[in-house]
């Protein structure tokens, strides 16, 4: 049996043990319009990264709307993610841009069903102590990190790409998006792409051993962040779940807004109480995000194509993809009544 295999078995297997249950297969539910009642005893398994997405709907209030018992299990990753969902284990997941191109370069097929962007880019280049680098052009000749499958991939490309270079002008170093903090902190390579709290803990934590970052600015023309919850097919043919999805759609984008629009608890519940950082840096987190938005799918596949299209053309999946074909657009319907829902924003 090959690793791959034996990998796949391994998630399967602790899933199995961990959660138990069996996710069946059903006729596909039609997303939109009046949602029927969720079945009492109907579950929903959800990826979760960092406990992130479990904080924000609780501290939002939204997790009691969702009429499903969720479990939470927490990965580094979307490759991570992406092999539960292969092993049947997952229902649900919150990634970033990446996964679901890997997942369909894979023939997996598994529909994005809504979508939370930023106005910030995804991650930030945080350097080795004892290094600078000002401009992306210096990138030249450094070892950075690199992990395939995830939003640090499309990530590096562009920069590379901004900065006129290619990969045979760097050393690109493969990491699991885990590893990254430490190869940073150890010197492992020379610049890493990170996303937050372990960007600013890394920057406070080294201080006193120079560890600096790429200017900001120079990230102004890079990927901004997207956040996408993509669901397995099996989960959207059975009519519980799917209503289940729809319902967690609603409250995912009403928990999202109520982070923007009460940073202080926000902060407070995520950024100090789970993650351990101070809460001025919290906020500096949040402030850095910019502002967010939860677009219909329709309106994403143009510049989901263009990340396709920089990850072919770099080698690392084997076709050219049609990036329509990763959104389910019957969910459409459902975003726009979740953001027509809204409460305005207090003055």
């Amino acid at each position: 049996m090959s690793i791959k295999k034996l990998r796949l078995h391994a998630v399967c297997a602790l899933f199995s043990l961990a959660l138990g249950g069996v996710f069946g297969a059903h006729a596909f539910a039609q997303p939109g319009g009046t949602d029927p009642a969720v079945p009492a005893g109907t579950k929903l398994v959800v990826a979760d990264q960092n406990e992130a997405l479990q904080t924000l709907l609780r501290s939002a209030g939204e997790q009691a709307r969702v009429g499903a018992s969720i479990t939470y299990a927490n990965f580094l990753g979307g490759p991570a993610i992406l092999e539960a969902f292969r092993a049947g284990a997952l229902d649900l997941a919150v990634v970033g841009n990446t996964p679901p191109i890997q997942a369909h370069a894979a023939g997996e097929t598994l529909p994005i069903v809504a979508a939370r962007k930023n106005s910030a880019p995804d991650y930030q280049f945080a350097v080795r102590p004892g290094l600078t680098i000002n401009t992306l052009k210096e990138l030249k000749g450094k070892k950075i990190a690199y992990a395939e499958g995830t939003g640090r991939q499309p990530f590096v490309l562009a920069a590379l790409k901004l900065a006129g270079l290619s990969r045979r002008d760097v050393r690109l170093v493969p990491l699991r998006a885990g590893e990254f903090p430490t190869a940073i902190r150890s010197g492992q390579v020379d610049v890493a792409a990170l996303n937050e709290p372990h960007f600013s803990r890394y920057l406070r934590d080294y201080a006193d051993q120079k560890a600096s970052a790429i200017p900001a600015a120079e990230h102004a023309a890079l990927p901004t962040s997207t956040a996408y919850l993509y669901a397995s097919p099996k989960a959207l043919k059975d009519p519980a779940k799917a209503a289940a999805i729809r319902q967690f759609v609603n409250s995912w984008i009403r928990a999202s807004d109520w982070a923007v629009k009460h940073p202080q608890q926000w902060v407070q519940a995520y950024y100090v109480k789970n993650q351990g950082l101070k809460p001025e840096d919290g906020f500096a987190i949040v402030k850095s995000e910019g502002k967010v938005y939860y677009p219909l799918l329709s309106a994403l596949i143009p510049s989901q194509q263009q990340l396709v299209d920089l990850i072919h053309d770099a080698g690392d999946i084997p076709k050219r993809l049609d990036a329509g074909e990763e959104f389910d657009l019957g969910f459409d319907p459902v975003i726009k009544a979740a953001v027509d829902s809204l409460p305005p924003a207090a003055n």
